[in-house]
């Protein structure tokens, strides 16, 4: 039996939930590629390795540079040889409603959170083909319900499990696995990732006071200590890469399992509708 260690590249490894999968698999046993689009903020992300015992191979990969994407996956085969999993988690937050946003904005949220998904994994395929392996993505609850100012976000989110949802049964044909993280609220990553400052006023002309309630819903519940860790949250990527039959599906709390239930069984849209219109009106 071959003693080769298994390798997965990881995206978004700066902070959050790919920094703790990136410890988590290289504590695993996993030769762990763990990329970032700036090298220079790997700091937080060298020391969790160090203070765990396990060594990163970081390297630099911007999911929106096609180049970048190409050599980083390249590199991987040039040094290792092989890659037996992905994991998709780079991605960005974004708050704004339509009337309000850009649609250079909205583009924005996509190429990062669907296009770039979609790059990494098409470079990644191949290789995957050859050794029967998993591409994992880190989508949201985000991606199964729509949430308010967070059109733009959700619509990527629901691209990606659209598109990670089709592709599943034909990668399976080939022997490559395809799962969905679905995280629900994680501590420290949404104030961090809003793309603007909750501090200051907010001017979203009539949509104001609607966003203020938005949120302050949503802070209270980021800081009132239900929210999960990002190390809880890398324990249903994990799940994804080392099961042996992962669901195609993973929540990563009972609370997200609840939430992502509330939509599969709702045919009509109305409780989806009652429950997110209640945190804006």
């Amino acid at each position: 039996m071959s003693t080769t260690p298994r390798t997965v590249l990881i995206t978004g490894t700066s902070s959050g939930i790919g920094l703790a999968a990136a410890v988590a698999a290289a504590r695993a046993g996993w030769r762990t590629v763990a990329t970032l689009r700036d090298t220079t903020r790997a700091g937080a992300l060298r020391e969790a390795a160090a203070a765990a015992g396990v060594e990163l191979d970081i390297r630099q990969l911007d999911v929106t540079d096609e180049v970048s994407v190409t050599a980083a996956v390249d590199g991987v085969l040039a040094d290792y040889g092989r890659l037996d999993a992905v994991v998709n988690n780079a991605g960005a937050g974004h708050l704004g409603t339509l009337e309000n946003d850009s649609l250079e904005d909205i583009r924005d949220v996509m190429e990062v959170n669907f296009f770039g998904v979609l790059s990494v994994s098409k470079a990644a395929l191949p290789h995957l083909r050859a050794t029967g392996g998993r591409l994992i993505t880190v989508t949201s609850v985000g991606g199964v319900i729509g949430q308010p100012f967070n059109e733009a976000y959700c619509a990527a989110k629901f691209a990606v499990e659209g598109y990670m949802e089709s592709l599943a049964p034909v990668a399976r044909t080939l022997g490559v696995g395809v799962t969905v993280v679905e995280p629900g609220a994680v501590a420290t990553e949404f104030v961090n990732n809003l793309g603007v400052d909750i501090a200051a006023d907010i001017d979203a002309g009539p949509y104001t006071p609607a966003l203020r309630r938005y949120i302050d819903r949503t802070v209270e519940q980021f800081l009132d200590g239900t929210a999960q860790t990002p190390a809880g949250a890398a324990e249903a990527v994990m799940e994804a890469l080392q099961a042996d039959r992962p669901a195609f599906r993973i929540q990563t709390t009972d609370w997200a399992r609840a939430f992502v239930g509330t939509k599969l069984a709702d045919a009509d849209g109305s409780a989806v509708q009652g429950l997110t219109g209640a945190w804006v009106a």
